[in-house]
């Protein structure tokens, strides 16, 4: 006779009231639950809300990186977004604030983000693409790997449906490079000097690629590059409505 199904995969919601349970007593514990939906599938990734999404986040073992022991950095910002701003991977900075663009590159980009009227907390929901920073054997920091990046891609998308916005700003050239389908080692002057269209969820979305804020401080020359792009994405905004 014909063979039994194989059961689906568990339902999302349980799981995180269990969590909810444990939060107040050791919130890191939680993660090492077996039950945990550890491997999310990127079809699962594309239906969760954000509390599922952060609980999938801090259990994620879709590729090498958390597997490593790092600690997967979440998004901060406004959960309603008129920009989502997204770096390509996580630092050592980013992982001991436990927020993305940590430090001095962060405080460049809220003045960049000032600058054409946006607030951090108010405007802009800002993420890494790669939740957890890729790390060399002794310890450094490498450039990530294109599996990296494209297993974390549906997070990515996900936070991007999941605040509305209408404009995807992505500083440096890993978030521009992976949502535009390209190799990671392509220059970001390709994608540079436009407005793209990116699909994610079903919705068109305007991305414009600039440079990391950690690049601007190590070269100020290029911060008229960067605020041209700040310009394109805020006309592109307007643009969409």
């Amino acid at each position: 006779g014909p063979r039994p199904r194989p059961p689906g995969p568990s339902p999302l919601q349980p799981v995180a009231q269990s969590v909810s349970a444990l939060a107040p007593v050791d919130l890191d514990s939680a993660w090492d639950d077996a039950a945990l939906p550890s491997d999310a599938t990127p079809e699962e990734i594309a239906n969760m809300d954000w509390d599922q999404l952060a609980i999938a986040i801090a259990a994620c073992r879709r590729c090498s990186a958390c597997r490593e022991g790092r600690a997967p950095v979440p998004g901060t910002g406004a959960k309603q977004a008129r920009w989502v701003v997204a770096a390509g991977a996580s630092t050592a900075a980013d992982e001991k604030a436990r927020v993305p663009l940590a430090g001095d590159p962060g405080k460049l980009l809220d003045n960049m983000l000032a600058a054409v009227d946006m607030g951090r907390e108010r405007d802009v929901y800002v993420t890494n693409l790669i939740k957890c920073r890729p790390t060399s054997p002794n310890g450094g920091e490498r450039a990530p790997t294109a599996a990296e990046a494209a297993a974390c891609r549906p997070y990515l998308e996900r936070e991007v449906v999941l605040t509305g916005a209408a404009t995807v700003l992505t500083l440096g050239q890993i978030a521009a490079n992976t949502l535009l389908g390209r190799p990671l080692a392509e220059p970001l002057a390709g994608s540079r000097g436009s407005v793209h269209a990116l699909e994610a969820g079903g919705q068109a979305i305007n991305l414009v690629a600039t440079l990391h804020p950690g690049e601007l401080l190590r070269r100020g020359t290029d911060k008229a590059l960067a605020w041209a792009d700040l310009c394109r994405a805020r006309n592109a905004r307007a643009r969409s409505g």
